[in-house]
């Protein structure tokens, strides 16, 4: 059981340990236990000057139980180390029981009561409308940084391109984006926007200011919050699962992720919003659990308000209150109850709620391309579907290969060392590639919005441009629509937007800045999916008469809707990169509003996992778990092999003894040695070291933090002085120092195996009950310790994996 060292001389570091505020220092010092001087008190909650009445050498032989009061640090956990869920839950329950208890004493206290049940829902509401608002705030500033790269409203430099023509007077409908009042950088320069020297300016201007936003962005991480790159969600199953990354979710990685994440997307990178607002969301949850003391210090409590705030931030990145709810459940959550599902649902809805109040995108949706299909899909049509499900599958499992691949040069050579070049770089090509190609130009969510759509009467598309739009039938539908010369220039634009998105987006992922993958993702999927179903639309066209057409085509109907297949492309894309299939169906349900077409997006989605998971089990998230040695162990995946407790348990035959505590006869100093000379998070107690009989299990933390404060607080505790572990202790006789108490901080039911169990039922055991560790015995005797990271080892190696790459417990 690894530990990552503490601060020699000093545990202000354990102060702290209930918060997640702080970026804590790992450092693999040893700490010096011959310290004697006073230092201020722990916390506030401790008396200055408190006095013990029975101190040192000659004085009565009172033992010293100084837990009686509860001491600041014990029964918290370092950084980078796994929460006892176990524990964490059962002291959740002893806190309830003495609540309902004293509610029947007082009136007070039944106030309270009723206050402590009412908390979690004030904190739904609460994490709710701080995410919805965040959500509107980010999107508002994009849209408006993203149009900054090309122009200006003189009427308004707070306007974006869209809000300054809405307000102009001399706008026609066929060229509402042109207006007056909107000046590009060349017509502000020089005065003009025709002509190849306007042309390099606005070039030049376009990828001056993505650079100018990339870099912002990356100096803000790299000085501020480095916890703030990336999408968050690896790290957030991992958090979800019970491990303790300090300062992941702190207020400074809340205020620097927001800002860069404007930064980061209006630099026109091919990265999304989507998945870091998850982080956000859940760094809001994190945050105002220090206002209720049921969840600022309870770890797995905290953990059921994260999976909430987790569903809340889908909610706001889609629209889609219910998908985010279930991706909690499906994709992220780790624990999962029954309450935490009603309270999600709630936060998700008032999220939503809230982002629809601020209206973000001025068309009183939650999302920029929400849109709704008119024309009913036939069943010859999910032979297309399945084709994208087949390349949504092909191109997830390129993408994970690939990135994790880059990923890892990254973590292992110089590159590592500079991240701000390497996002100035990948800024830099992304933008002199993208600017000559309208359909790299826009946002990939504006992209988005123009690939679903199904095109009307009005719109005035490149992908509209078909030869006789204008004319309606005898039905007053829209008849066969052959397309126009701007249809096939489109179709060109998109095919190398395709080709920059596909490898762009496998170097953009995983820098040093915010960079959400949902929405590349989608864009890559859209983009075939408009192109097949162009192609398919055409085929209709010219061809109405083949057997596949003739039955349900007739001539003078709208038969395909290429904007349907782009959806379907889009979750078959998401769906191959994240594996992601019920929370997926039902997010891009909802973004469309139409029931009817749930099928093809279940078809395109199983086809997609299928497909994937037939070339790597992992998604990109699990890869990205397992690239950074997370401790996180898959509920998905079944453990087969035939291996005992025994195969995997520590010490092996050729190892030292394992290290343990007696309950009566060691002393502080030879504690003091063990903690020392050793790494362990905890160690075993036993009546004798002859006997190896099992009393309980003590925290590592535990022991440092009691001992100090022991020597701090009390005269007489000295080197020498016994440490008892047992419920009652021998007499001390006179002029010997006073013994040491340190029952309470031990845990009298640590979980045990037999050395013959299966490893099967030891994994089970470790993903139901979240286990951190987990004794064997033999007939009784302690023979042993697995500890999570010795779980995860033994399945990396059984599935000829390095094992070395789990990095921490």
């Amino acid at each position: 059981m690894d530990h990552r060292g503490f601060h020699q001389g000093s545990f202000n570091s354990f102060q702290s340990s209930s918060s997640d505020e702080d970026l804590m220092d790992i450092p693999g010092t040893a700490m010096d236990f011959s310290m004697r001087d006073d230092v201020p008190p722990l916390d506030g909650e401790i008396e200055e000057n408190r006095s013990y009445n029975g101190g040192g050498i000659g004085s009565s032989n009172r033992i010293m139980d100084f837990l009686e009061e509860p001491i600041p640090g014990v029964g918290t956990y370092d950084d980078f180390n796994t929460i006892d869920w176990v524990r964490e839950k059962s002291r959740d329950r002893d806190r309830h029981r003495e609540i309902t208890n004293k509610s029947k004493e007082s009136t007070w206290a039944l106030i309270h009561s009723v206050s402590d049940a009412f908390s979690g829902w004030l904190l739904m509401l609460l994490i709710g409308l701080l995410s919805g608002s965040l959500a509107g705030l980010i999107d508002i500033s994009a849209h408006w940084m993203t149009d900054l790269k090309e122009g200006i409203c003189t009427s308004g430099i707070w306007f974006n391109h869209e809000h300054c023509c809405w307000n102009s007077n001399h706008v026609t409908f066929e060229n509402r984006d042109k207006c007056p009042e909107w000046n590009s950088w060349s017509q502000l320069i020089i005065s003009t926007n025709e002509g190849a020297f306007a042309y390099i300016v606005n070039y030049f201007m376009y990828v001056l200011w993505a650079l100018l936003f990339a870099f912002l962005a990356v100096s803000l991480v790299k000085v501020f919050a480095p916890y703030a790159c990336g999408s968050g969600i690896p790290e957030i199953k991992t958090i979800l699962s019970g491990f303790i990354i300090r300062g992941y979710l702190g207020k400074w990685t809340l205020m620097i992720k927001t800002i860069t994440l404007v930064l980061a997307v209006s630099s026109g990178l091919s990265l999304g919003k989507e998945g870091p607002l998850v982080h956000v969301a859940c760094c809001c949850g994190n945050i105002l659990c220090h206002c209720f003391n049921k969840y600022r210090k309870n770890e797995a409590k905290r953990r059921e308000v994260l999976s909430a705030a987790a569903a809340a931030g889908v909610s706001v990145a889609f629209g889609a209150p219910i998908g985010g709810v279930l991706f909690s459940l499906e994709e992220v959550s780790y624990y999962f109850p029954l309450k935490t599902l009603w309270r999600s649902f709630f936060a998700a809805l008032v999220a939503a709620f809230t982002l629809r109040s601020i209206n973000p995108f001025g068309n009183s949706r939650l999302v920029l391309f929400y849109v709704e299909f008119h024309t009913p899909w036939h069943l010859f049509e999910l032979v297309p579907f399945i084709m994208l499900g087949i390349f949504g599958g092909l191109w997830g499992a390129l993408f994970i290969r690939t990135n994790i691949a880059w990923c890892r040069k990254r973590k292992t050579t110089q590159l590592g060392k500079y991240p701000v070049v390497e996002v100035l770089v990948v800024t830099a090509i992304t933008a002199i590639l993208a600017f000559p190609n309208e359909y790299t130009r826009v946002s990939t969510s504006e992209l988005i919005s123009e690939l679903f759509n199904d095109c009307g009467l009005l719109d005035s598309s490149k992908l509209c441009d078909y030869k006789n739009r204008f004319n309606t039938s005898k039905a007053g539908e829209l008849p066969d629509r052959p397309a126009g010369e701007g249809v096939y220039s489109a179709m060109w634009q998109l095919a190398l937007t395709l080709i920059l998105k596909i490898v762009i987006t496998i170097f953009t992922f995983g820098m040093k800045i915010p960079s959400g993958l949902f929405i590349p993702s989608m864009a890559v999927g859209a983009i075939a999916g408009r192109l097949l179903g162009v192609g398919m639309e055409q085929l209709a066209y010219y061809h109405h008469d083949w057997a596949i057409f003739n039955s349900w085509c007739s001539q003078g109907a709208d038969c395909i809707t290429p904007g349907l297949y782009a959806m379907v492309g889009a979750a078959a894309c998401l769906g191959g990169v994240t594996r992601m299939t019920v929370s997926l169906v039902v997010i891009m349900f909802e973004l469309t509003g139409g029931l009817e077409y749930i099928v093809p997006l279940m078809a395109a989605a199983m086809t997609s996992k299928w497909v994937a998971d037939a070339l790597g089990r992992e998604g990109i998230y699990d890869a990205h778990i397992r690239l950074n040695g997370y401790p996180f162990l898959e509920a998905k995946e079944e453990f087969a092999h035939k291996t005992l407790a025994m195969d995997v348990m520590k010490p092996r035959r050729n190892d030292p003894l394992l290290t343990v505590l007696t309950q009566d006869s060691m002393t502080v100093e030879d504690v003091e040695t063990i903690i020392s000379e050793t790494t362990y998070s905890g160690f075993p107690v036993v009546v004798s070291r002859e006997s190896q009989r099992l009393v309980g299990f003590v925290l590592r933390r535990d022991l440092i933090i009691s001992i100090e404060n022991a020597r701090k607080k009390q005269d007489g505790v000295v080197s020498t002085s016994i440490i008892y572990f047992t419920e009652h202790s021998p007499p001390v006789p006179p002029y010997t120092p006073p013994t040491l108490k340190l029952r309470n901080i031990l845990d009298l039911s640590p979980f045990t195996v037999t050395d013959l169990t299966p490893m099967e039922i030891v994994v089970d055991i470790f993903r139901k009950l979240g286990l951190r560790q987990c004794l064997v015995t033999h007939n009784g005797r302690l023979l042993g310790i697995i500890t999570k990271k010795d779980v995860l080892k033994h399945i990396a190696q059984m599935a000829n994996q390095d094992p070395d790459s789990i990095l921490f417990n």
